[in-house]
């Protein structure tokens, strides 16, 4: 295998099925209802194309960004994702040793939960808050409903809420574990309250419109990431790289604007920073390469996808994540609009 590493995510993907169940492959793999979000948040990629700059002295490339006043390597972050043990029995141990990965929080029905799980980031010496907000009942995932998909254990909620009774005979046994733990009262005044608890910096996960990317402004939270949760919740919500720019004119530089979904490629990374993402989060091929290959695998993927965008801005005549302008892409807006 050493001698014959996958060259793309793709590779890894195909490995990835071979390695796992079926019903690991098909959680991590699917999408809600018919999947045409799932499928668009990869087609929406290619159907932007980048304009590159020639004659440009491209022999040194500076990938180095700064977020939420710390500097970065890169642009490309893993993505809060969960339940990394399916794909590989060290789980988020061995994402985290393979890349400075985020964590995310969900709001449980039980706020206590939640304000023990803030106490522990800020105990742990983490420097920010992920709220996924698109959440507050699970999209209906068909894959999982067929394959009554249990909901994997939690370590993290050990000793804070039980999730040993997760017999059902109707859906998933991931539908009924959210069922028992999401809240579907989920609202801006939680945004309030999370920020009375801790000082760390919150960014909100989940939103795919300037309405609530201005609401988001307005209640504080540090920043947003443009995300539709992998396709996961609502079928037919907007591609994510369709929404970025929308969020990003909205938010008018209040914020750092992040994205994730869809991302294969590192030319899909440097079109998103074209498109005004400050940094672009990757989930499922990390966890394709976790599956496919431990540790080892995630820091592949992660490193191919790095090289991919050193390429790509080199080819583009773009020396710096700086020199990553809007005019180093194409939209299918941009093509009508040439023609009126």
């Amino acid at each position: 295998m050493e001698n014959n590493l996958p060259v793309n995510i793709r590779e890894y993907q195909e490995l990835a099925k071979k390695a796992l169940p079926k019903m690991h492959y098909d959680y991590i793999n699917g999408g809600a209802e018919d999947e045409h979000t799932l499928r668009d948040n990869i087609a929406a990629y290619g159907r932007i194309l980048l304009r590159p700059r020639v004659l440009v002295d491209v022999s040194n490339i500076d990938m180095s960004t700064n977020l939420l006043g710390y500097d970065m390597p890169s642009p490309i972050i893993v993505a809060p994702t969960g339940s990394h043990k399916l794909a590989n029995p060290e789980g988020e141990v061995a994402t985290a040793r393979a890349a400075a990965s985020c964590n995310t929080l969900m709001v449980f029905k039980n706020r206590d939960i939640s304000a023990t799980l803030v106490r522990r980031a800020e105990s742990h010496g983490f420097k920010a808050i992920v709220l996924t907000v698109d959440t507050p009942m699970l999209g209906r995932r068909e894959a999982d409903i067929r394959n009554k998909m249990v909901a994997p254990a939690n370590a993290n909620l050990e000793g804070l809420m039980p999730i040993d009774d997760l017999d059902t005979a109707d859906g998933s046994k991931l539908e009924k574990y959210a069922r028992d733990t999401l809240d579907p009262s989920l609202s801006w005044k939680d945004v309030e309250w999370l920020k009375s608890i801790t000082s760390l910096p919150i960014l909100l996960k989940g939103i795919v419109t300037a309405e609530d990317a201005r609401k988001a402004v307005e209640a504080g939270a540090a920043g947003i990431i443009v995300s539709n949760h992998g396709a996961r919740q609502l079928d037919y919500a907007p591609a994510t790289i369709s929404a970025l720019e929308e969020v990003v004119k909205a938010v008018a530089g209040a914020v750092p604007v992040l994205v994730d979904g869809g991302v294969r490629r590192g030319t899909d990374v440097l079109k998103a920073l074209a498109l005004g993402a400050r940094a672009v989060m990757v989930g499922r091929p990390v966890l394709y390469g976790l599956a496919a290959r431990g540790q080892a695998g995630a820091k592949h993927v992660i490193e191919m996808l790095n090289r991919e965008l050193e390429l790509a801005m080199a080819l583009c005549g773009c020396r710096s994540v700086a020199e990553i302008t809007r005019d180093r892409v194409q939209t299918e807006g941009d093509r009508f609009r040439s023609l009126l």
